[in-house]
């Protein structure tokens, strides 16, 4: 059975993305509005209407607009902005860690943001497991490619090479940091440290733990084994057991839809380091809208996926 998709937003780098993963696949069909009729209202709310499923690849405002128009429609919804990730009656869109089944039988599903992606995969299985406090006061520290920042900042950092380093949220109260808190089931919002570096895409995400300052942490070798259990059979989230010297992020990185996990930590177990890599346009944009798009419509989750 063929199901009906529009993408709400598809010209953008998100949208772009998701399409090109549905793209020769029998299962959708892509609703698709040509340039000059894409942006009116009343052919949104038509395609909103006629569509199976949508995808939401806008900012926060059109976002919200977008679902009101869908209002009396059977279409499911995956929206890619921040409108609606702690919005009651929406299922966050990680299905390794709010369950795969919440995800395929949710009308509403509400993508996790990139940076997020990679904290929350670390921590809320620790958390859970009662190996690191749910009370202490997190650091995030991550850098990301220039893509996620939509238009603007890819013609920023193309059309200005000599930026090397962008660091922002630096008056805190980040648009991401309710989800982490959430999700990771914390009872402190973590301090949030993003930055942008000079490639198109990829990711770092890093949490330091000085386990030794912390109640009742294990340790990492412990911290490891909990996430390698946790994330066991997962075709899409790797816990590595390697020690490497160094993780590079490389300007030719290729479209990833997967994420790999690392945990370094001291000699006397005292510190540790969790490090997420992943693409931010792949399992952090537009390979994690796709596997939810998957689930909804009973598909193999990873159908489409680069991994």
């Amino acid at each position: 059975m063929t199901s009906t998709v529009f993408i709400d937003g598809a010209a953008g780098t998100t949208g772009l993305e998701i399409a090109e993963r549905l793209a020769g696949r029998s299962e959708f069909e892509l609703i698709v509005l040509d340039d000059a009729r894409r942006k009116l209202p009343e052919a949104r709310k038509e395609a909103l209407h006629a569509a199976d499923f949508a995808v939401l690849c806008l900012h926060d405002d059109a976002a919200r607009e977008a679902v009101e128009m869908a209002e009396g429609s059977k279409v499911r919804i995956v929206d890619a902005s921040t409108a609606h990730r702690v919005t009651p009656g929406w299922t966050y869109g990680f299905p390794e860690i709010v369950g795969r089944e919440a995800v395929a039988t949710a009308g509403r599903v509400a993508n996790p943001g990139c940076y997020p992606t990679g904290f929350i995969a670390l921590i809320a299985p620790l958390v859970r497991a009662g190996l690191v406090p749910a009370d202490w006061p997190y650091t995030v520290n991550a850098v990301s490619g220039y893509s996620g920042g939509g238009k603007a900042l890819i013609e920023r950092f193309e059309d200005d090479g000599d930026i090397a380093f962008r660091g922002y949220g630096l008056a805190m109260g980040h648009k991401h940091v309710p989800e982490m808190q959430k999700l990771a089931g914390l009872s402190v919002p973590p301090l949030f440290a993003p930055a942008v570096i000079p490639a198109h895409r990829g990711m770092v995400v890093e949490v330091p733990l000085p386990l030794g300052a912390m109640p009742g942490a294990a340790a990492p070798d412990a911290l490891r084994a909990e996430l390698a259990a946790y994330y066991a059979g997962s075709p899409i989230v790797t816990v590595r057991e390697d020690v490497p010297d160094e993780l590079l992020l490389r300007r030719s990185m290729e479209p990833w839809d997967g994420i790999a996990l690392y945990v370094f930590g001291a000699g006397d177990d005292s510190q540790a380091r969790l490090v997420a890599v992943l693409d931010n346009l792949g399992k952090g944009a537009s390979g994690a809208a796709v596997q939810s798009l998957n689930l909804m419509a009973g598909l193999p989750e990873t159908a489409g996926l680069r991994l």
